[in-house]
């Protein structure tokens, strides 16, 4: 009688897989304005499988530093008692693992006014919402619970009534940029970590340090797939690509390339690259041109921004190749763009927009249906992942 065939365990946010982080390798050099780097963290025996353009969800954990400067901001000495829903465990250990502490919220300003805090109150009002917004999350002036505690001392908390007011800690979702075919054992990310002062501190990116700086050795941290079938590559293997993904936005396209280049795919790969300096911000750049030299990679366009006078991003290298673009297009080309929603997304989308004007003879209109309607929504050759 043959043994019963064990199913796959599923690992979702209640149930994490415990990983471990083997590898942290800086991408960038010496004198590069940013700390990106590329992580490997260990699948063996978990069993988990994922597809190439699907994210990595992380259960990173407090900055310990952070917890003790919130636990002196509150008078506290992290030995005290909290409730989390049915739980009870230490201050300390529930300022480490649960809850979100890098940056406060609206909810504990209306805590503040409630104790009397005049400023707090006089933010709250409806008139002041951009007041608010900027008090709290405004550029190079984000205060997080120590900045607004040390603020106003005279408004005291118990450490339950503190913890009730804020947020759990949430998990952080990564693009995978690798391909289970090509590393069977590990899942891959590029991550720029995230640093900056603000009220006299330096202020850490809540994951982005956790992979940098505190995930390490024989630590494990919990992490399970998320499936993004909005953003996978096309089914048929013949069909080119063109992928624009500019600093860690080219995260989905390393996998990409790996995953066609694992299954023998013979369409055609075209690929946009910016960053600063090429000389201090190219990732991956043997990899690349590695690709590049062996046909993996057809074509490689770069923009790096800061290595001349004038300021050079993806969108206008795309403007550049226009007429090839829309004869990619035509051919049935599929187009995705990874990275920043607000600027660089938006950009690269006036400009394809464009392309359809100039290239294709569209009238505005015309150009702005073909692809919003046409290309993104009925035919879905146009795939986004921006955050």
């Amino acid at each position: 009688m043959s043994e019963p065939v064990s199913a796959k365990p599923v690992y979702n946010n209640k149930n994490p897989f415990p990983a471990t982080h083997p590898v942290n390798i800086k991408l960038t050099g010496d004198a590069s304005e940013k700390d990106t780097r590329h992580h490997e963290i260990s699948l063996a025996g978990s069993g988990v499988i994922y597809e190439a353009g699907d994210a990595l969800a992380l259960k990173p954990t407090n900055d310990p530093e952070l917890v003790e400067l919130t636990l002196q901001a509150l008078g506290c000495s992290g030995d005290e008692t909290v409730k989390i829903k049915e739980v009870t465990k230490p201050l300390r250990e529930a300022l480490f693992r649960d809850y979100q502490i890098h940056f406060a919220e609206k909810k504990f300003v209306a805590k503040l006014a409630e104790k009397g805090v005049a400023k707090a109150a006089e933010l709250l009002k409806p008139e002041n919402d951009a007041a608010l917004k900027e008090y709290l999350t405004g550029r190079n002036t984000v205060r997080d619970y120590v900045d607004l505690l040390r603020e106003f001392p005279e408004a005291k908390f118990t450490p339950q009534e503190f913890c009730d007011t804020l947020r759990v800690l949430a998990i952080r979702l990564y693009s995978i940029s690798s391909s289970l075919k090509a590393h069977t054992e590990s899942v891959h990310l590029t991550v720029a970590t995230v640093r900056y002062k603000a009220h006299g501190r330096l202020r850490r990116g809540l994951a982005s340090t956790f992979l940098a700086e505190r995930w390490s050795g024989d630590t494990t941290a919990g992490i399970f797939i998320q499936t993004q079938k909005h953003f996978r590559l096309p089914e048929d293997p013949n069909t080119p690509v063109i992928m624009v993904g500019p600093g860690t936005g080219v995260a989905p396209f390393r996998a990409y390339l790996e995953e066609r280049q694992a299954i023998g795919a013979k369409g055609k790969n075209w690929l946009f690259f910016g960053e600063q300096r090429a000389a201090q911000d190219f990732f991956y750049r043997e990899q690349f041109e590695g690709w590049l030299k062996d046909g993996a990679l057809t074509r490689l366009d770069l923009a790096f921004s800061r290595d001349q006078a004038e300021k050079v991003y993806v969108q206008n290298r795309m403007r550049e190749a226009g007429a090839e673009i829309w004869k990619w297009l035509q051919e049935g080309a599929y187009f995705f763009v990874c990275g920043d929603k607000n600027k660089m997304a938006a950009d690269v989308h006036a400009e394809l927009i464009a392309i359809a004007q100039t290239h294709g003879g569209k009238s505005a209109e015309e150009a702005k249906a073909f692809i919003e309607e046409g290309l993104m929504k009925t035919e879905k050759r146009y795939r986004r992942d921006v955050y």
